[in-house]
C-alpha cells in the first residue's frame, strides 16, 4: 500500500480510463486496508481508488509499478482478488495513505463481482504498456475569462456523470427494442447482453438481471418476465398478451399454410427460439399441429 499517492481524481493529458468497478476493497498484503469500500478504476497509465462516500479520499499507483498479477479464486464467505506484486517504492515517490509496508504486494477484493473482465482489461494494458508510448503531462489551465483555471483534464465525476448520462439515455428506450418490430418479447439472454452493452463498465451478473425482471409487476413496470413451458424466459410487454401471440401464430401459419420456426421467426423479426415457442403454445392450445418429419419441424392449422 505504500506504492500509492493521494491523488486529485483527475486523470492527465493523454490518459485513458478503460474499466472502473465498484465495490472494491484494498488489502495491504494479506491485511484489509484502512479504508473502506471503494471504485478501483484502470486507467492507461494508472490503477486509481476512490472511496465510494468520501470523494476526496482518492490514492493512485502507475502501472509500471506493477511486475505481475495473479487471481485468487472465491471462498466460503470470500470474494475473488486480484493479487498484484508490485517493484519497490521509488525515491520519488509522492506521499500517500501508508509511509511504510512490510508487504510488496497489494490485493484488490471485488464484493460486487467484476474481477474477470477487470483482470482480462489489465493483462491487456500490462501487455501493451501505453504509459511508455504516450507520457502524460499535469493538467493544464485553457480559456480565458470565466473559463481561467478550468483543466482539460478529465475529473473521474465527469466520468461517472457522462457514464450515467449514457445509462438513462439507454434506460430511456430500453423497451423500444420490444416493441412490435420484436414481437414484444425478448430472450433473457438477448436482454442480458443489451443491458450490459449499455452498462458499459459496470456489468450486471446474470442472477441480478433475472431478480430484476421479476420484480418487473410488483414494481408496476410495463414489461413482465415469462418462462415457457421449456423453461426459455423472455422479457414481454405487458400489453402482449398471450391470445395475441396465439392469433399471430395461427394467422400467419394459416396464410402461408405451413410454416416452420425459421420461417416464422423470418415473418416476425424474431428469434428462431421464441418463434418456435410461440408456435408450441398455439399447439398446446389446440390451434396448431404438427408434422415432425426429416425435413424438420413444420405446423399446420389445425383441422381436426
Amino acid at each position: 500500500m505504500d506504492r500509492f499517492s493521494w491523488s486529485n481524481g483527475l486523470l492527465e493529458i493523454n490518459e485513458t480510463l478503460v474499466i472502473q468497478q465498484r465495490g472494491v476493497r484494498l488489502y495491504d498484503g494479506d491485511d484489509k486496508a484502512k479504508m473502506d469500500l471503494g471504485i478501483t478504476l484502470l486507467s492507461t497509465h494508472r490503477l486509481i481508488w476512490r472511496d465510494i462516500k468520501n470523494h476526496e479520499c482518492c490514492i493512485a499507483m502507475p502501472l509500471s509499478q506493477i511486475i505481475f498479477f495473479e487471481e485468487q479464486a472465491a471462498g466460503i464467505g470470500k470474494s475473488a482478488k486480484i493479487v498484484i506484486h508490485l517493484h519497490p517504492v521509488p525515491a520519488n515517490k509522492e506521499p500517500g495513505p501508508y509511509q511504510y509496508s512490510k508487504y510488496s504486494y497489494i490485493k484488490l477484493s471485488f464484493k460486487e463481482h467484476g474481477q474477470i473482465e477487470f483482470y482480462r482489461r489489465l493483462t491487456e494494458e500490462m501487455t501493451k504498456k501505453r504509459w511508455e508510448n504516450t507520457p502524460v503531462s499535469q493538467p493544464i489551465p485553457t480559456g480565458t475569462g470565466s473559463q481561467a483555471g478550468k483543466t482539460r483534464a478529465v475529473g473521474i465525476v465527469g466520468i461517472e456523470r457522462k457514464i450515467e448520462e449514457k445509462r438513462k439515455e439507454t434506460d430511456k428506450n430500453i423497451h423500444s427494442p420490444l416493441s412490435q418490430e420484436r414481437g414484444g418479447m425478448m430472450a433473457l439472454t438477448e436482454v442480458y447482453c443489451l443491458v450490459n452493452r449499455a452498462r458499459g463498465m459496470e456489468l450486471l451478473s446474470p442472477e441480478d438481471l433475472v431478480n430484476a425482471c421479476k420484480m418487473f409487476e410488483s414494481l408496476k413496470l410495463p414489461l413482465r418476465l415469462r418462462v415457457f413451458d421449456s423453461g426459455v424466459m423472455v422479457v414481454q410487454l405487458q400489453s402482449h398478451s398471450e391470445e395475441e401471440m396465439i392469433a399471430s401464430a395461427l394467422d400467419n401459419v394459416s396464410e402461408k399454410g405451413s410454416l416452420t420456426a425459421e420461417e416464422f421467426a423470418k415473418l416476425l423479426g424474431l428469434s428462431v427460439l421464441l418463434s418456435k415457442e410461440r408456435l408450441l403454445l398455439a399447439e398446446k392450445m389446440g390451434h396448431l399441429c404438427r408434422d415432425d418429419s426429416v425435413e424438420g419441424l413444420r405446423f399446420y392449422p389445425n383441422l381436426f
